[in-house]
């Protein structure tokens, strides 16, 4: 197999994967939106709410508070030497203590980690009006996508890579010219297979006219994109997810040893 980098950042990583199947490609696709950990609230002890929302509601919202994860220094609570009991390796504690008249953001949780905070600091929690008070205990604790979607680390996709060829001579061209998407067109009036760039677009053009545009797909080349939500880098979801992978893959090979 074969790599090619296209965009690099900690919020967006797209690459191309080459001479792989399609199996592999979803499979690594489903290992990164379902089995990468992250952290995430799983827990809260209200002490006080005389916000109008319910306590339910307001454990919901700080649920969906994306935290920045550090995967060196936490455990799922699945595999700590606590066997889930809690302690300070796989569990973190935040906590809250606001009172109105004043908005509470994600960035008034207080976090027993310095290096796990809240992602996006502006994120509304609750309005607290006039005398109002809200004070709360969380926990947040490592987990993965295909358990909550709060713990998905971020959106992942991959379409399969295009040959496209296009006849602007052909003698109908102006008759379909009306029913391809106006995107693809250069200044000029002529069709631009560069300007084909998005998958929507190529939907668009497929079934008008094979003999203007044509468009096959190659079922050995991905174009993989990757958008955190910012708990973790694009770059180390992937790897996790290629880590995951291959103890899956030494784990099947045991069982099938032990047949």
């Amino acid at each position: 197999m074969k790599i090619t980098v296209h965009e690099k950042s900690d919020e967006k990583l797209v690459f191309t994967l080459k001479d792989a199947s399609v199996a592999y490609a979803n499979t690594l696709r489903r290992l990164m939106l379902g089995e990468v950990p992250v952290m995430a609230i799983e827990d809260v002890t209200l002490v006080r709410n005389d916000s109008v929302l319910y306590d339910e509601m307001i454990a919901h919202r700080l649920g969906l508070v994306v935290l920045k994860t550090d995967l060196e220094s936490y455990n799922m609570t699945s595999v700590c030497k606590c066997k889930g009991a809690g302690c300070m390796q796989c569990q973190l504690k935040l906590t809250i203590k606001a009172e109105g008249p004043r908005k509470v953001y994600a960035k008034d949780l207080v976090s027993a980690d310095p290096k796990v905070i809240p992602v996006y600091p502006e994120t509304l929690i609750v309005t607290l009006l006039e005398g109002q008070q809200l004070e709360l205990e969380a926990t947040a604790i490592l987990g993965i996508g295909k358990e909550h979607s709060k713990w998905n680390a971020g959106l992942i996709y991959y379409t399969n890579e295009v040959k496209i060829k296009v006849n602007n001579k052909h003698k109908e061209f102006s008759k379909f010219k009306s029913v391809y998407p106006k995107q693809i067109f250069n200044k000029s009036g002529e069709i631009d297979k560069d300007l084909i760039n998005s998958p929507q677009l190529v939907d668009s053009c497929l079934g008008v006219n094979e003999e203007i545009v044509k468009i096959e797909f190659d079922n050995t080349s991905f174009k993989f994109i990757v958008e955190s939500f910012g708990a973790l880098p694009a770059k180390e979801i992937v790897q996790r997810a290629m880590e995951v992978y291959d103890q899956q893959i030494k784990i099947f090979d045991g069982l099938v040893k032990a047949l």
